[in-house]
């Protein structure tokens, strides 16, 4: 959960993007990173296999808003979806504020989006983070395909009922809609904890503290 270092003055989040093996979550970042100016976010860190596929994380710090005196940062993640890297993904879920979850229109993929969505929701409650806690926001992605499946029967499949982000990943639309929609939700139910919870000079909400720069590897 929130990292809150009152001697930087800086609250940092994370916010993880689930979903699919090639669903676009790393497209999603990548887009990000490539549209925002380099004064405010920094370097995209990627692993991937022989084939390009990211099996362990893609991290990006954004500096962002202020709250009170304290700079905001959000720390962007995405997890692997294939069913062989499960352990990394729930490793990269712990202390998770929010998620975005990638969806891929694609109609062979529907079964994928389910088990993806089913596997993300256990991952979170392994790591004692209930999915209906924190801020879940549904991205339907490559809305350019041709024959891709109705957001409606996405809805109904997925149990949305939520507003949903109609998106593509690769020519950038709804990107940027998206995680502003979840950042807003995050920053509109944090509040600054009171000094005499801080531990050793670092508060991490609802578990035990974390560093603000996390290696994983498979």
């Amino acid at each position: 959960m929130a990292v809150i270092r009152r001697d930087e003055k800086e609250v940092q989040f994370k916010v993880v993007y689930c979903g699919p093996p090639l669903g676009g979550k790393t497209t999603n970042l990548q887009y990000v990173h490539r549209r925002l100016d380099p004064l405010w976010r920094g370097d995209m860190i990627s692993v991937a296999t022989e084939q390009n596929r990211t099996i362990s994380f893609d991290y990006l710090p954004l500096q962002a808003m202020k709250i009170g005196d304290f700079q905001v940062r959000f720390q962007l993640y995405t997890v692997p979806g294939q069913e062989v890297m499960r352990d990394t993904r729930k490793a990269v879920l712990a202390g998770a504020d929010a998620v975005i979850f990638v969806a891929d229109s694609a109609p062979e993929r529907l079964e994928s989006n389910v088990a993806a969505l089913a596997d993300t929701r256990e991952c979170l409650r392994e790591n004692r983070i209930h999915p209906d806690a924190i801020p879940f926001v549904f991205q339907y992605n490559k809305r350019d395909l041709p024959g891709a499946t109705f957001p409606e029967d996405l809805d109904d499949l997925l149990e949305v009922s939520t507003p949903s982000f109609l998106a593509s990943a690769v020519s950038g639309y709804q990107i940027f809609a998206t995680l502003d929609a979840v950042t807003q939700k995050i920053l509109k139910g944090f509040e600054l904890p009171p000094v005499e919870e801080e531990t050793g000079g670092e508060w991490v909400r609802g578990q035990a503290p974390r560093e603000s720069t996390v290696a994983i590897s498979s």
